[in-house]
Parts: C-alpha cells; structure tokens; sequence
C-alpha cells in the first residue's frame, strides 16, 4: 500500500527533507571551518576601526601640508575714491577715482616650507602609530586566541580523565562490598569525582570569559572551533637583533617623527623674527576732462608692505621658547619610549627563555614520570599491596602535570607573540 502525504507520496516527502536537511547541513558546516590564528588575525585587522582612523589622520596631515607651502590667496580691493558729497557727480572733482587693486602677501622666507615640513611629519606620524596599533591588535588578538586553544585544551584533558576516576570509584566500591577496602577509600574517590566534575565547570567559565575577549575583535567568528594544535612558529632572532629591531618600532619612529615636527616648528618661530611683506598694485579710472579740454588722466599705484617685528619681546621670543621647549619634550619622550621598550624586551626575553626550559624538562622527564608513578601506584593498590591515598595522589598529580604541560604550550606561545610585536619579527 502507498502511503501518501496530501496528495504526494511519503518517498517522495522523505527524499525532499533528506536533500534540504543536506543542503542545511552543508552550509552549517562551512560556518564552523577551524578558525587558525593567522584567519583570527587576518579578520581583526580587516574590522579594526583604530588603524583607519590613523591612517586617516595621516591622509588629513599630508593635504594640510600641500596646503601650508601654498602663498596666501591674494586679496581683490574695488572701491570709490574722493567723490564729492556736495553734488557734481562722478566728473566734478579731479582726484575722484573708481579703484581696483590686488594685494598679495608674502609670508616670511622658509615660513611655508617649514611649516609644510611640520605637517608631513606629523601625517608620517600618524602613519607609523598606524603600524604600531597593527602590531598591538595581532599580539592582543594572538594572547585571545591562545587562551581560548588553552580552555578548551584543558577541558578535553580533563574531560577525558573522568572515566577512570568513574571507574576508580566502581572499583573501590567493588572492593569495598568483599571487605577489601574501607568506606574511607569508597568516600575519597567520590570526592575526587566531584572535585573534577568542579573543575570541568571553572574551565567551562574560563573558556566563556575567553571567547567573550576574542570576540571583541571577530564577532561571531570568536565561537568557532580551533585548530586542534599550536601555530608551528620559528624560534624567535637572537637577543642582539631584537635589540637592533627595536630601533625600528614604529612606536619609536613615530617619536622620531614628532621630533622632527617640533624642529620645523622651532624654525618657524625663528622665522617669525624675520620681516614678512606684501605687494600691493591699483588702478584708479578718472572721468572729465582738464581745464585744456584733455581727458583727466587714470592713476596707477603701486606699494609694499613690510612687517615691522621690533616688539618681539612677549610676542616672537615667547613663541620661540616655546617652540623650543615642547621639541625638547619630545625628545625626552622618545627616550623614555626607547627605554620602556628595551625594559620590555629584556623581560620577555627572559620569561621566553625560563618557558623553554620548563617545557623541555616536562617533555624530557616530568610528564614521563608522573605517568610511570601513577601506573605503579594502581598496579600496586590493585593487588593490595598500596594505599589508596597513594593512588588518587599520583593520578591527580598526573593530570596536573598534562595540564601544566599545556600551560607552558600556551604561555611560552603567547611570550613568542609579545617577541614579535616588540621586535617586529614574524613568528
């Protein structure tokens, strides 16, 4: 008989939700592709609005520039000279002129390169914290990513244990009911059970906490699985070319740039002690004519302006003062940066180094060893002749080891990650 729904067959109904609930299936699992550290990073500094808007700045700096080294816009004069208020119109006096003159200024010598001079350092600025803020965002997202690997890692790690604790307590129990074993062992066992049932909810909440920060930068990408392994990362350069890379962070060129602004502006404040001036040209039209019957002849003039700096006591030398003291500012925070940073470098420098000789002594002897002496402490309380105590100790030590084992992964990674954005290297 054929069964049918509406007026289609069942088959055909079930062959129709098959092929959409694939269909579904398909697009939900390109959603959940691996997310690996280099998509993480690639996808922040793609939606990171702080490096636009400093190289914006940048952008806005150099326009100001081409602007600045331009001369002033000349300055258009019409008017009406010298027209009598008593009557007789236009014609009636001689000197009553129509005027047209053109003023153009000229600022002082170096005026307008100098400060050009001062705005392209101050838009190569920008640029360079631009690159910085690049550098801050890969290392933030990096840390986040790696703390997430971390949580997750450890959750598995532990999550795997549970069933030999599960069966821990099975045995123990087993013993228990034949005499071989006291309550005391049935009631440490289930407490360890529930101690790892605890730990498997605070690593739950760390892994919440650390996806939250990851998504600051990726959004819903943050709630993607991992890649199942640490980045394969190079070893960093050598302690003496980390420091030499250190010259060219772009935080330091930026300081370098703002120095280099200052010294325009010191320029400019000298200049300003130097006469600018100004050229002036008109034409006055005249109409009438002379007592001769000669037409009244138009007037031409021309003038130059010329500043006069000689009350430059609270006016010029202030200026220059000032000028002088803000590029010694600059210079001393550039200094400070350098030496911030060269502190910076030392430190991870040696947190990398005692990381890698932790994880070597685990992967050499510690993990090997906490593994033998909890195989041992379970052989010997199966066949009576241990003690429980002895058992639950070497086990839990034994997960804490593996556990420790990934922290030193993740920290030794995150320290490679501080490296990179201080030495500028890719790891």
């Amino acid at each position: 008989m054929l069964f049918t729904y509406g007026h289609r067959p069942v088959y055909i109904v079930l062959l129709v939700f098959v092929a959409s609930w694939s269909w579904i299936s398909g697009v939900s699992a390109d959603t959940r592709v691996p997310l690996t550290i280099a998509e993480a990073e690639d996808l922040a500094t793609a939606r990171e609005p702080g490096m636009a808007a400093l190289l914006a700045r940048s952008q806005a700096a150099r326009e100001k520039a081409i602007a600045a080294e331009q001369l002033p816009d000349p300055t258009l004069r019409i008017g009406l000279a010298n027209f009598p208020i008593s009557g007789g119109g236009f014609s009636a006096e001689g000197m009553t002129q129509a005027q047209l003159g053109l003023r153009q200024a000229f600022p002082r010598s170096r005026a307008r390169e100098l400060a050009g001079e001062s705005m392209r350092s101050q838009g190569a600025a920008f640029r360079h914290r631009a690159d910085a803020r690049r550098r801050d965002v890969v290392y933030t997202v990096r840390r986040a990513w790696l703390e997430v690997y971390y949580t997750r890692q450890a959750w598995t790690l532990v999550n795997e244990s549970r069933p030999f604790f599960e069966d821990l307590v099975t045995i123990t129990r087993s013993m228990y009911g034949v005499g071989r074993k006291t309550q005391h062992d049935v009631l440490r066992a289930e407490l360890e059970l529930s101690r790892l049932e605890d730990r498997l909810i605070d690593i739950a909440g760390k892994q919440a906490q650390a996806q939250a920060g990851l998504s600051r930068w990726l959004a819903e990408d943050a709630y993607r699985p991992l890649t199942a392994s640490l980045p394969a990362w190079s070893e960093p350069p050598v302690a003496g070319d980390l420091r030499s890379s250190v010259a060219l962070h772009p935080l330091l060129l930026a300081s370098e740039a703002d120095v280099s602004s200052r010294d325009a502006a010191v320029g400019k404040a000298e200049e300003e002690k130097h006469p600018g001036w100004a050229l002036d040209v008109g034409y006055g039209y005249r109409d009438g004519f002379l007592p001769s019957g000669e037409p009244r002849s138009d007037f031409v003039s021309v003038a130059v302006t010329v500043d006069l700096p000689l009350f430059g006591e609270n006016r010029q030398d202030r200026r220059l003062a000032a000028a002088l003291r803000q590029r010694s500012a600059a210079k001393d925070a550039k200094a400070e940066l350098e030496a911030r940073l060269l502190s910076e470098l030392e430190v991870e420098g040696a947190r990398f180094a005692e990381l890698s000789r932790r994880l070597s002594l685990y992967e050499g002897r510690i993990l090997e060893q906490s593994r033998g002496q909890a195989q041992a402490a379970l052989l010997a309380y199966q066949s009576d002749a241990g003690d429980f105590a002895d058992v639950m100790r070497s086990s839990i030590d034994e997960l804490n080891s593996r556990l420790d084992h990934l922290r030193l992964q993740v920290d030794r990674a995150q320290s490679q990650a501080a490296l990179a954005r201080l030495g500028g290297f890719q790891p």
